[in-house]
């Protein structure tokens, strides 16, 4: 029996149109949410929000976009498109997407990787020098607060871990069940799939 083909859309919310003119955020923010439910209606698989943080797009919060398409649909998988990892809490970042996941009742798709534009990086007050490594130890990190209760992690760029109260508290009825990772140069695809899935 062959798999059965998904199909699904990612949006970086840009607030302009194909001609160039200004979109109100709000209007624009309004339509994505309505796009999401229009792909849930007509049964597309995924949508996907991406993660950019300039004026020409709206997607600085992917996940604060993806729990309003969760009040509103019932099927879709609800993904991000992608978390730049690099520039986040990985802490923050799987909490986010545990408590999206109970909303969504288990819909929630998390894609992580080390962004292809730079601009969150000084933002958050990251060296692009360190491109690559922060990308390795937040993926280390993201990956044992997703396989342990309790995690003790200790590493250079955030604060220690030393087994505090559970971090996956939220995802007692749910966890991302979706996991996808866009890696770093220094990973082959085929290992960075194997650790990540």
């Amino acid at each position: 029996m062959r798999e059965r083909i998904q199909i699904g859309i990612d949006s970086f919310a840009a607030a302009h149109t194909d001609t160039s003119r200004a979109l109100d955020a709000t209007e624009r923010l309004r339509n994505l949410i309505e796009e999401i439910e229009h792909a849930d209606q007509v049964g597309l698989d995924s949508f996907g929000i991406g993660e950019h943080h300039r004026k020409d797009f709206l997607d600085s919060a992917p996940a604060v976009i993806l729990a309003a398409a969760a009040a509103r649909t019932s099927r879709i998988r609800l993904t991000s498109a992608v978390t730049v990892l690099s520039a986040a809490d990985p802490v923050r970042v799987f909490q986010e997407f545990a408590t999206l996941d109970l909303l969504s009742q288990g819909r929630a798709e998390m894609v992580v990787g080390r962004g292809s534009s730079i601009e969150a990086f000084p933002l958050f007050g990251f060296r692009l020098e360190d491109y690559d490594s922060l990308f390795a130890e937040k993926l280390d990190l993201l990956l044992k607060i997703r396989e342990n209760e309790h995690v003790t992690w200790s590493g250079k760029y955030r604060p220690a871990l030393t087994g505090q109260a559970s971090i996956r508290d939220r995802c007692r009825i749910h966890c991302p069940s979706g996991w996808a990772l866009v890696g770093p140069r220094s990973l082959s695809s085929e290992q960075a799939s194997s650790d990540f899935h």
